[in-house]
């Protein structure tokens, strides 16, 4: 085992071997709201071309799934529904699995993907992910009271980014409201998504992480997470990428965007 000192994580060796499998980031990676990154859709033909598997995951909060497909096949990508794996279908598969009754601080079309609200019981637990009109007062007010009713009731953050990539520039993400519940509350949240192992391993579902590849625009969440589990991690200098951030361990490669990195993937599995 080799350890990166670093900081409290340990990262397992990675062993040489072909790449088998690749995790491919959406918003900031894949594309940038309506816009493919450049060569992408072409790339992501090639990557498939060369008998690469491919799963898109996302820490996306405010679209479902059935919303990500449409978006992306209208973009001009190809892709099955079940080849995207988000932080809401781990989030759903944590409350169906919990058996949690929550009060939801999603959009509506995120809400969409979870089970409907059992009005026979209380709400035991607060479900929040990025839902820009719902961080308002009132609703997060609501959240609040609902973990002060009984200290175990849980607090699950689909994911608790810092930012995300829009086209006029950087945006907040859920990360300060997931931050200020634990504070208001002393609650920890059980948080779902990138960067945490939970979400990866999901996303693996039971493949050789040594044997796959992590492609994201998140020196964090992407290529720090992904490296925690054994897999490697490819950074591209597209959607919230930023120069002066330099996660431990760095990633394996460093490239300019989606299509690059393909490029790297490709000539990787030659030699």
């Amino acid at each position: 085992m080799l350890l990166f000192l670093r900081g409290s994580r340990s990262f397992p060796q990675l062993r040489r071997m072909s790449i088998k499998a690749a995790l491919i980031d959406l918003s900031g990676t894949l594309h940038v709201e309506d816009e493919p990154t450049p060569n992408a859709v072409e790339a992501l033909k090639r990557l498939r071309d060369a008998g690469v598997a491919v799963k898109f995951v996302t820490n996306t909060t405010k679209d479902s799934k059935a919303t990500l497909h449409e978006r992306l096949c209208r973009i001009g990508f190809h892709l099955d529904p079940l080849e995207i794996y988000s932080s809401l279908s781990a989030a759903v598969a944590f409350v169906e699995n919990e058996k949690l009754n929550p009060y939801y601080i999603l959009s509506e079309d995120a809400r969409q993907d979870f089970p409907p609200e059992d009005t026979r019981r209380y709400q035991d637990s607060v479900v929040i992910g990025l839902a820009p009109k719902a961080f308002n007062y009132d609703q997060l007010n609501e959240a609040f009271n609902v973990l002060l009713e009984n200290k175990n009731h849980k607090l699950v953050a689909v994911h608790q980014g810092k930012y995300y990539k829009r086209a006029d520039g950087l945006a907040l993400g859920p990360g300060c409201f997931v931050k200020g519940l634990e504070f208001a509350t002393g609650r920890t949240a059980k948080v779902i998504g990138k960067p945490n192992p939970y979400f990866f391993e999901g996303a693996l579902a039971g493949l050789d992480p040594a044997s796959c590849v992590m492609i994201g625009d998140d020196a964090n969440d992407d290529i720090v997470g992904a490296m925690s589990v054994g897999m490697q991690g490819i950074l591209v200098k597209t959607g919230k990428y930023l120069p002066d951030v330099n996660p431990s361990p760095p990633p394996t490669a460093l490239v300019d965007n989606f299509a690059a990195a393909v490029d790297w993937i490709i000539q990787k599995n030659k030699s």
